[in-house]
């Protein structure tokens, strides 16, 4: 079977939506998903389901395994996490050039935007939510996977996300592969804010669906930018 619909099987299981076959795999533009997924379907690998009601999230549940990667896909991201781990010793800040070359740019201005910031520490999550709200955005917080998972089933989705990886009940990796694999937050913008920037962590984060990185400590400015490019707002 060729690579191209082997890459997007290895994402399907029995109930996947097609927003999930998307928000995996952003470095392909969704005109050209949706006519694979219909040519595997003319073919008989898959089949479309009458739409079900969405699983809810459970944070609670196993961590997410990373998705099974073909060997060329491997090999790019083995050099994307390479990229990043350089990009974030200079900079403190990367963004996945793959992700976001196919998001739709936000027409949203600032005041309009929305930036839910998940972080334990106290200090930190004070210092995010003074850098986001002094950018201009408004702002949402939860410390907790828990008090996450509130917020998103009481006020909905963000425009993006700043993800911290440790939580006192939680793991920001695991919270990311939930999300990707949620057809209703399935291309939420996500960015991993974390102090975590070793080879391994990094590349565990692009793989699950991170659409960029920004390191602690950084400025109002780095954060304010890695915001607007996520979203590509003028």
């Amino acid at each position: 079977m060729p690579a191209d619909y082997r890459r997007i099987l290895a994402f399907i299981d029995v109930e996947t939506h097609v927003d999930v076959v998307r928000g995996c795999l952003r470095q392909f533009p969704d005109k050209l998903l949706d006519d694979w997924l219909g040519e595997l379907e003319e073919m008989g690998w898959l089949e479309s389901l009458v739409e079900t009601e969405d699983h809810d999230l459970d944070f609670a549940q196993p961590l997410f395994a990373e998705p099974k990667l073909l060997a060329e896909d491997a090999k790019r991201l083995d050099s994307d996490a390479c990229s990043a781990g350089a990009s974030l010793q200079k900079t403190g800040i990367y963004l996945s050039p793959e992700r976001l070359k196919n998001r739709a740019p936000s027409t949203r201005k600032p005041a309009q935007t929305t930036v839910l910031i998940v972080e334990d520490d106290p200090d930190q999550l004070s210092l995010a939510d003074l850098r986001v709200t002094l950018a201009g955005y408004t702002v949402r917080a939860a410390n907790s996977a828990k008090t996450l998972l509130s917020s998103l089933r009481s006020h909905g989705a963000p425009d993006i996300l700043l993800l911290d990886v440790d939580l006192p009940d939680g793991n920001g990796f695991h919270i990311l592969g939930q999300l990707r694999h949620n057809k209703v937050l399935s291309l939420l913008p996500i960015i991993m804010l974390t102090a975590k920037d070793d080879a391994d962590d990094i590349k565990k984060g692009l793989a699950l669906g991170a659409d960029g990185y920004v390191t602690k400590p950084y400025s109002k400015n780095v954060l304010a930018d890695a915001i607007k490019r996520v979203l590509k707002q003028n």
